[in-house]
């Protein structure tokens, strides 16, 4: 069965890399430029690991070119799968598949349409999710599901868990989504669209923390939006300090001060009074000036 693969993130190198090994290999891989990686935090150039699998490639930074519909055309395919692509597939991309084109989305389907799905996911303080499989329609995420995991979210899940449990699904649903579909078997299971929910897209700005929120909130923030994404962030001095990973301290009421003020050094980094009284107390961080923590002095929003 002859395949399109269109991708340009580290998820898109994971399925690509599932089908190659179960011998599963796409006829043709759009990908984006080199010189485009900016686009994405987490690009990943897999038109090296296609042309290893004497895949023919395809760069493009719009799928819906005129240029790119003739590439897919040329090889007649049967079968599209796009995963890990920020742009809407217009009719005359999702038409050149005969049987059809397959989208990929971090989420439990018709919940969490959208962009920025793993940091929201996170952010809403969720405790089910999943990875979804699915017929690229005219709307956005809202086309007829072909596979989908459930699984739970742990209390302490970072964005970089969550993306690592979507990417393990994912290599496996592609290769199944593959069989099933040169069977003639695969399933549209139509979404109930009354219970779908959209996520907005976010920046790299939309990291900075505000320290007068809840030492909760703001232990989210920063599971939400770390690696493979930007990072939560503050500034000290007019330097900007990314904050890694923090935990919630015990006995947080013996340090009295002002919001975002740096009450105390630990062994593994320094301690921040948050807005609730709480405090939090962050063991990883990149700070301009070094390794050593900030001095006891108030974190700007």
């Amino acid at each position: 069965m002859r395949v399109v693969f269109v991708g340009t993130v580290e998820s898109s190198k994971i399925a690509l890399e599932a089908l190659i090994k179960a011998g599963r290999t796409p006829t043709l891989v759009i990908t984006l430029p080199p010189e485009a990686a900016g686009r994405h935090s987490d690009f990943a150039d897999i038109g090296e690991l296609a042309r290893a699998a004497e895949i023919a490639v395809f760069y493009s930074t719009n799928v819906n070119a005129p240029a790119t519909l003739e590439a897919m055309a040329a090889i007649d395919p049967d079968l599209t799968l796009v995963v890990g692509w920020s742009q809407i597939c217009q009719r005359p991309f999702r038409e050149i598949a005969h049987k059809g084109t397959i989208g990929f989305h971090p989420a439990a389907l018709p919940r969490l349409r959208g962009r920025a799905v793993i940091p929201w996911t996170i952010l809403r303080d969720e405790d089910t999710t999943g990875s979804t499989l699915f017929w690229l329609d005219d709307g956005v995420d809202s086309g007829a599901i072909l596979l989908q995991r459930l699984f739970p979210l742990a209390t302490d899940e970072t964005a970089g868990s969550l993306y690592a449990k979507h990417t393990a699904n994912l290599a496996e649903m592609v290769v199944e989504a593959v069989a099933v579909v040169e069977r003639g078997s695969a399933p549209r299971i139509e979404q109930d669209h009354d219970k779908a929910s959209y996520c907005a897209k976010r920046t790299a700005e939309d990291g900075l923390i505000d320290w007068n929120a809840s030492a909760g909130s703001i232990l989210r923030l920063i599971r939400a939006v770390g690696a493979p994404y930007p990072g939560a962030y503050s500034f000290h001095n007019g330097e900007k300090i990314r904050i890694d990973a923090a935990t919630r301290i015990e006995n947080a009421g013996r340090f009295i001060g002002l919001v975002g003020q740096v009450q105390a050094h630990t062994d593994s980094g320094f301690i921040v009074l948050c807005g609730d009284g709480e405090c939090i107390d962050v063991s990883a961080w990149a700070y301009p000036s070094g390794k050593r923590p900030p001095v006891h002095s108030k974190l700007r929003q």
